[in-house]
């Protein structure tokens, strides 16, 4: 953090998202803000991580999950962000299926909040990151404890991005060489999607797991 001209410290972001408006709106609420401001705005991940390379000095970057195909996306980042040592990385994003939500935490990222947060919801999450805090919205904490009430019907990480490829229309084949497993590990995790989600094919499963907001439509 830098020290403001009465001795308080500014907490220093990083706007990282593809949309120019979105980026003007999100500095316009943190550059109203006395304790914080805007120091850098990113169009990539890919920029993201060169910068933090670089020795990009922030206190919180907030980054989009999604940049366009063929792009690198917000969970990759982070995980790349948290590798080279750089600042907390605090989700913003519209997507909130468990998927999303469950791959971002992995990869460490310290928060995960929607675009459409309140102002005063997304200040205290910027706040909370640049401390070292957790900082997660309401609706994703509602997500997130609804699947430790119900196990039963809860994917893990692996099963959620098995079913993710098979959602875009890849075979047991193109998944095992995307995840880097073999053809038999992808269908054993088939097996125990099937059983959880009370289905007994590829389609009812994407269906089914859409329906409880495990996959994105």
């Amino acid at each position: 953090m830098t020290t403001g001209p009465e001795g308080s410290a500014t907490i220093r972001v990083v706007l990282t998202d593809d949309h120019p408006v979105v980026r003007a709106g999100l500095r316009a609420v943190v550059d109203a803000e006395g304790d914080m401001e805007v120091v850098d705005e990113l169009a990539t991940a890919e920029e993201l991580v060169r910068r933090v390379g670089a020795g990009l000095e922030a206190d919180v970057v907030l980054l989009d999950l999604r940049f366009g195909d063929g792009r690198m996306g917000g969970a990759q980042a982070a995980r790349e962000v948290v590798r080279l040592g750089g600042p907390p990385v605090l989700i913003l994003t519209t997507y909130d299926s468990d998927q999303e939500i469950l791959a971002a935490i992995e990869a460490g990222a310290t928060g995960y909040l929607l675009k459409d947060a309140p102002t005063d919801e997304l200040t205290a999450a910027i706040r909370a990151a640049a401390a070292g805090q957790v900082a997660l919205g309401p609706s994703v904490q509602r997500r997130l404890l609804g699947r430790m009430r119900a196990p039963g019907v809860s994917l893990s990480l692996r099963e959620l991005e098995v079913l993710g490829l098979v959602s875009q229309g890849l075979s047991n084949d193109e998944v095992a060489r995307e995840l880097f497993l073999s053809k038999a590990t992808v269908k054993s995790h088939l097996v125990h999607v099937y059983e959880k989600l009370g289905v007994d094919s590829r389609t009812a499963a994407v269906a089914e797991a859409r329906r409880q907001g495990l996959l994105r439509d």
